[in-house]
């Protein structure tokens, strides 16, 4: 009997048993990483498509300001009485309903 079981043949995995675990990170790495950042990212280029004169925004160097004009890629925020200054849209990271002065 002993022979018997010594002599059968391993089974070999098969490929589809191997690459498993690689698909199974690549999948979680997908739902948990990179779709999320996409819904952001598209979240991010809506606001800035949408933004408008008057609104209160916040860009990415934490500087608040209301948009005084819109152009194609460019911003102009007053973020004091006068003193405008030119973003580009990229620069807008969120809309603020009201800044406290």
């Amino acid at each position: 009997m002993f022979n018997t079981l010594l002599q059968a043949a391993p089974q070999e995995p098969s490929a589809l048993m191997n690459f498993l675990p690689f698909i199974l990170i690549i999948v979680v790495f997908y739902f948990f990483m990179i779709r999320p950042q996409q819904q952001r990212q598209k979240e991010l280029n809506k606001l800035r498509d949408e933004l408008k004169k008057g609104d209160h925004v916040v860009t990415t160097g934490g500087i608040f300001g209301k948009v005084a004009k819109v152009a194609d890629n460019k911003i102009t925020l007053e973020i004091a009485d006068g003193v405008l200054v030119d973003f580009e849209k990229s620069a807008i990271l969120s809309k603020e309903g009201e800044v406290q002065k």
